[in-house]
């Protein structure tokens, strides 16, 4: 075997064992909330050792910098895709707000509450910081696409247009539990803030 093969292959098992420690880690989050998620359940329900553990994730909460990153470029992802097809600003401010709330779902509120304390925490209080997320900027490019074209009045602010959109989004998910709840307040988000947008 090559130097060169034999690396190769040392670096896919590495990838597969933290494959292995995130998925069982995300469990854990989605059961006990990352606080009180048990790192010896994670290492046996992934087959290593504590000391693999730490190495690949120095901490918890590096588990969730990688999940939210992950979740991110995903959700970037589709939404590029709807991009793609004929649209308008609101079925576009719609999408995102189904994409959120798919995530929602998908990891349950406990781990999606966590990940939404990650994305708003004080260390990402500058503008610089959000503007970093792909989600975020295909929906300020979004905005400012509404704006040149006349839809939209000429002094929006794009970037804050966004950033109110989502905090909206993660407000409403915070504050509801039922569907119907929900469904009718992000329906009246989405119109509520197209209807403050738009040329008067």
């Amino acid at each position: 075997m090559t130097a060169q093969v034999a690396s190769s292959s040392r670096e896919a098992r590495r990838l597969l064992t933290r494959e292995r420690i995130l998925g069982a880690a995300i469990a854990e989050f989605k059961h006990a909330g990352m606080a009180g998620a048990d790192v010896g359940a994670i290492v046996a329900a992934a087959g290593v050792a504590h000391g693999t553990f730490y190495f690949h994730f120095p901490t918890k909460g590096h588990i969730l910098l990688e999940l939210e990153t992950r979740e991110e470029r995903h959700l970037a992802a589709d939404f590029a895709r709807f991009l793609d097809g004929p649209h308008d600003l609101a079925s576009a401010l719609a999408e995102v707000a189904g994409l959120v709330m798919g995530l929602q779902q998908q990891l349950g509120r406990t781990l999606f509450k966590e990940l939404l304390a990650l994305h708003f925490s004080p260390s990402r209080s500058q503008p610089d910081e959000w503007a970093d997320h792909p989600l975020i900027l295909q929906l300020i490019r979004e905005i400012e696409r509404s704006r040149r074209e006349g839809e939209l009045h000429p002094e929006v602010d794009a970037f804050y247009s966004a950033m109110f959109f989502l905090l909206g989004i993660y407000g409403v998910l915070s504050a509801t539990d039922g569907v119907e709840d929900r469904d009718s307040m992000i329906e009246k988000l989405v119109a509520s803030t197209v209807r403050g947008l738009e040329v008067r």
